[in-house]
């Protein structure tokens, strides 16, 4: 399988686009090979990306005033990671992208986006149309956190994303609920 196939596949899941569409955007992205442990983004620096997950596994999360880690989300194979307000508005991320095992992503940074804008209009609609979708999505979620029990939102978690959810520890998915450790130990074991 070539590189770029399964970012064309996610292309055409949103837009149908001709094949000479998909090989001019797709020229645009970089391979980058992460680390397990490895930072793509760290909360003060700005994020200059829009990633696409290849391979392996990240979360994207901050760090309060605490010292509190709160997971916002994972990103794994055939995933988008980013922070979209650092990148849109070039201005201090709050948030932390680090890889979870040895990853591989695909990366556009924003000038090179802003100019695919330009050389190819349709992809202006390919990613406003993505964007809808993902807030749709974050919609869905926040309705969940603020309806469903923590109880609910753990049991919700694992039906819909097993193979995320297996890479994950009980910390990290506890951080990504809003709930403690300790909390979900117990949830875990009434259920048992």
């Amino acid at each position: 399988m070539e590189i770029f196939d399964l970012l064309k596949q996610n292309f055409s899941k949103t837009l149908q686009l001709s094949n000479s569409e998909l090989e001019e955007i797709c020229s645009k992205f970089n391979k980058h090979l992460i680390s397990k442990g490895d930072f793509l983004l760290e909360q003060g620096n700005i994020c200059k990306f829009e990633g696409f997950v290849i391979e392996g596994c990240f979360r994207i999360f901050s760090i309060d005033k605490k010292g509190k880690e709160n997971s916002l989300y994972f990103a794994v194979k055939d995933w988008w990671l980013m922070d979209l307000d650092s990148f849109m508005n070039q201005t201090p991320s709050e948030l932390n992208i680090q890889a979870l095992e040895n990853s591989t992503i695909l990366w556009i940074d924003k000038s090179t986006k802003e100019k695919l804008y330009n050389e190819v209009p349709v992809v202006e609609k390919l990613f406003r149309m993505m964007s809808q979708k993902a807030i749709a999505a974050w919609q869905r979620r926040v309705i969940r956190n603020k309806c469903f029990t923590a109880k609910e939102r753990y049991f919700y978690f694992l039906e819909t994303y097993p193979d995320i959810a297996k890479k994950l520890t009980d910390r990290q998915i506890s951080s990504y609920l809003g709930v403690t450790h300790e909390f979900l130990c117990k949830i875990k074991k009434q259920s048992s």
